[in-house]
């Protein structure tokens, strides 16, 4: 009777311990489920493209560092001829910037403002 005991108490120890993998398992998938949209939807404030830093413009959906780069040198090159009017006036105007089309400026309006 020992030796079944002894099986009996070993399931039961491997079924514990199997349940609290899973557990640990799904606690750290939701975790990162969250994380991952925080990072899309992290972004606090609306964000000008007239003014904002290169790592402001990071933080919106489907824009790398190249694409935040070549928005700031576009308004760069373009912010000393019209001195008193924003490069950018409206989202569609992000389309001037080579490498960013209708679907990125799509998915990242809800996100600009233009001030």
């Amino acid at each position: 009777m020992t030796e079944a005991r002894q099986k009996g108490v070993q399931s039961f120890a491997f079924v514990i311990s199997v349940f609290i993998a899973v557990s640990v398992s799904l606690g750290i998938i939701s975790n990162l489920k969250s994380t991952s949209k925080q990072c899309l939807t992290g972004v606090d404030e609306k964000i000008n493209p007239n003014n904002a830093s290169i790592e402001s413009l990071i933080r919106l959906p489907g824009l790398g560092i190249s694409r935040a780069e070549a928005i700031v040198s576009y308004r760069k090159r373009f912010s000393n001829q019209e001195q008193n009017r924003p490069v950018f006036q409206r989202c569609e105007d992000l389309q001037k910037v080579k490498g960013i089309g209708p679907q990125t400026v799509k998915n990242i309006g809800q996100w600009l403002k233009f001030e």
